[in-house]
């Protein structure tokens, strides 16, 4: 109670002392000079055409900002394309590291295998001697032949039959070596090949996504340089238009200056009688629980206050602002991953963690996250969203009154902007 009658004590001197004001106004003054209406024509003549051409570069920062918009999302189609061709290169080189290990593998066994062919045929050599020299061709029919006696080939049967377990056999041994050498040189070979294959692929892939970004990147970073034009140009012909404003009122603010603040004076009064005598009259307000509005606007609140913060690709938590990430491309080129910032994704995870909602830190599952609604129902408080070919890749947060706030692109910051209809996804996400 005492705190109500107090804030009626400094109502009611307010209002004297804008009954003071009112009353001690000065009586009319010597009016000032009058213009003509021909200069009044010649300034207002300067202001439409400094208005029309504000009109022409506003819709042609427009224009160039849709497709800077485009351009900005092919460059992030493009990112994860290279980051896809890396990701293929670097598995293909794995690959091939182990094609390398298994072909060095067999030519180890290959090299083992020729030694034990080599073994074979010394064997074999020094059989093939030591027959040589008792006269006989052991392992063939004419180990027989020349026997001058029973005695004499009983003796070369019982030589063949003495050889047969070891020496005769080393035959085969050779054969097998031989052949396992070839198989296992040529399945070495074949492995490696395909291997090289892969990896050559990879890398010509990885080439022609990385072409392709700094084609994406170099068009945009054009793009936004005739942008910068523009705005530069609008900026010069807003000033012309501002100053030309400025000379039309200051014209016809000589007709009826004093008449125009007197009114403006009374009715200013009016308005703070009103508010006062609203204020003293109106109920004691009742604090209840935290409703959905309040949420909403806790919501808008905690992203409105990071206005100005950097742009960081990957950064922002629930907590705030984070450092970047590398991305290999634009967000390098900016030094996000040196910069403590916001990425579009991570500053909706930030704001909406204050009415303890938890969205997941990736644009395409914020799309997904809440109840969907048509964009002709999207309120204030609502997320929308952007894509190409299907693919979400930025949301924000709208404002209402066509307004909404975004962590935008690498090299920005948070801002409030009117909302672009290019390229904007069908829905809005409603979380609360």
């Amino acid at each position: 109670m005492g705190n109500r009658s107090g804030l009626r004590s400094r109502m009611l001197a307010l209002l004297t002392v804008v009954g003071l004001l009112i009353g001690s106004a000065p009586s009319a003054a010597e009016p000032p000079a009058e213009p003509s209406d021909a200069q009044i024509e010649r300034g207002n003549a300067r202001v439409e055409d400094a208005a029309t051409r504000v009109g022409e570069l506003t819709n042609r920062m427009a224009e160039l900002g849709t497709r800077r918009d485009e351009l900005l999302a092919q460059v992030e189609l493009a990112m994860e394309d290279a980051n896809r061709a890396l990701v293929d290169l670097e598995t293909a080189e794995e690959v091939a590291q182990r094609a390398a290990d298994a072909a060095t593998t067999a030519q180890i066994e290959a090299d083992a295998a020729a030694e034990q062919i080599a073994r074979v045929r010394s064997e074999l050599d020094d059989f093939a001697a030591a027959s040589y020299q008792q006269g006989t061709m052991v392992g063939s029919l004419s180990a027989y032949f020349g026997a001058e006696s029973p005695d004499d080939l009983l003796e070369r049967a019982q030589l063949l039959d003495a050889v047969s377990g070891s020496h005769v056999d080393l035959l085969d041994e050779l054969e097998r070596a031989r052949t396992e050498k070839v198989n296992k040189d040529s399945a070495a070979r074949a492995a490696l090949a395909e291997a090289e294959t892969d990896e050559a692929a990879a890398a010509q892939a990885k080439s022609t996504a990385d072409e392709a970004l700094e084609a994406a990147i170099a068009a945009e970073q054009e793009q936004q340089a005739a942008i910068t034009e523009v705005e530069a140009e609008r900026s010069a012909v807003e000033e012309e238009l501002s100053a030309a404003h400025s000379a039309v009122d200051g014209l016809e603010s000589q007709r009826a200056q004093f008449e125009q603040w007197q009114r403006q004076q009374r009715e200013e009064a009016e308005q703070v009688a009103t508010a006062i005598h609203a204020e003293v009259s109106a109920p004691a307000p009742v604090h209840n629980a935290a409703t959905t509005s309040g949420s909403i606007e806790v919501v808008i609140e905690r992203a409105m206050a990071q206005l100005g913060v950097p742009y960081s690709w990957g950064g922002g938590t629930a907590s705030g602002p984070t450092i970047g990430v590398r991305d290999g491309g634009v967000a390098d080129a900016h030094g996000d991953y040196q910069k403590v910032g916001f990425d579009c994704s991570g500053l909706m995870v930030f704001a909406f963690a204050g009415a303890g909602v938890d969205l997941p830190k990736y644009s395409g599952y914020q799309y997904e996250s809440g109840n969907r609604v048509p964009l002709a129902q999207m309120r204030r408080g609502d997320m929308i969203f952007w894509q190409t070919g299907g693919r979400i890749h930025h949301v924000a947060l709208y404002l209402g009154d066509g307004m909404m706030v975004e962590a935008p692109y690498s090299g920005n910051q948070v801002r409030v902007t009117p909302v672009r209809y290019g390229g904007i996804a069908p829905y809005a996400v409603r979380m609360l």
